[in-house]
């Protein structure tokens, strides 16, 4: 389907009108009107681009202000932007790479922190062996916050198990957790404490719920130094600094949207029929199904969602979205549709 505006809560198709339960605009914030008045101002002030490096002589304030917030906001040491979740990733990864770590990926981890030539976490849903052993070496583990076809966060239970022999690097994407998930929306990465835990890196992309230009790595502030320094940030432009003022000016805009997601996430669980169709939990704003069916039944009443071949699952995805942004009309006719589809 292709579309001439940006999808909200309706799209027109073929100059039919569609409900819209999908894209990744969690908080609505990408169409909400007051947040773009805020944007309008902003570019004025920093330019529609700012494509310079982050250690030329010329540094825009912006960028230090935000990230000492957004640190703060996360409880991390630090933090560094970048023009993309996905850059963020890559830089982690690539410097990580050049030591002599071993990589481990949680099932299913995001291609941008997926390394060359990493092993499975899990081995027939047992830890892998290698883990257990009494070598002693430096291990890099690789996990998003928030799987694919999952609403509810990574246990990290696993730590637990995994020999002390290991020196454990964690790396995880909080790019579909971050702005709906933990206290104010934070994430997780502050609520993971092991003692197992030698370094602790948080990727994401700031271009989901909180509807930005960008992408930003948290961590110590040992590690942030080191990946500033790295040819890749030297060389590239930074994160769009109107979008980051953006953010600082509306932190009111993003609480009010947030507790409208909530109150949303809250009647649909009271009105939808729980079924082994599909996946839902009421702190988290996405129905995951495997069934192609699910997706026929709404369509068939005008509603449309993500449905696409994600990279690291055989079968098509089916990613039903509920935002800020959907009223309770949506939401009704979403629950009838499902409650009533034979799935």
């Amino acid at each position: 389907m292709i579309v001439d505006e940006f999808p909200d809560r309706e799209i027109m198709v073929n100059g039919e009108k569609y409900l819209y339960f999908g894209g990744t605009s969690y908080l609505g914030m990408a169409t909400n009107t007051e947040f773009q008045e805020i944007i309008s101002e902003s570019l004025k002030k920093w330019g529609s681009f700012y494509g310079s490096s982050r250690n030329a002589n010329i540094k825009l304030a912006i960028y230090e202000k935000f990230e000492n917030y957004f640190s703060c906001f996360l409880g991390a040491e630090t933090a560094l932007t970048v023009s993309s979740g996905t850059l963020a990733g890559k830089m982690v990864i690539d410097y990580l790479a050049k030591s002599k770590s071993t990589f481990f990926h949680y099932p299913k981890t995001h291609p941008a922190i997926l390394a060359p030539n990493s092993l499975p976490l899990f081995i027939d849903n047992k830890l892998h062996p290698k883990l257990q052993d009494g070598v002693l070496e430096d291990i890099v583990i690789t996990v998003d916050a928030i799987l694919p076809l999952e609403t509810a966060p990574v246990s990290f239970d696993f730590l637990n198990e995994i020999s002390s022999q290991k020196k454990i690097t964690l790396v995880l994407d909080e790019s579909h957790s971050l702005g709906v998930i933990g206290k104010l929306g934070a994430g997780i990465y502050a609520t993971i404490q092991s003692e197992k835990l030698h370094k602790k890196i948080m990727i994401a992309s700031l271009g989901k719920a909180l509807g930005l230009s960008g992408g930003i790595i948290s961590s110590d502030k040992e590690f942030i130094e080191q990946i500033r320094a790295e040819p890749i940030f030297v060389s590239s432009s930074g994160a769009n600094p109107a979008y980051l003022e953006a953010y600082m000016k509306g932190l009111h805009v993003y609480e009010k949207q947030r507790q409208l997601l909530t109150k949303n996430l809250n009647y649909l669980a009271k009105i939808l029929v729980p079924k082994q169709a599909f996946q839902f939990n009421k702190a988290y704003p996405v129905i995951y199904s495997n069934s192609d069916e699910i997706y026929k039944a709404l369509l068939k009443e005008k509603i449309v969602f993500a449905r696409f071949k994600y990279p690291t699952y055989e079968n098509y995805m089916n990613r039903i979205v509920i935002t800020a942004n959907h009223i309770r009309a949506d939401l009704e006719k979403l629950a009838s549709v499902l409650n009533s589809a034979g799935i």
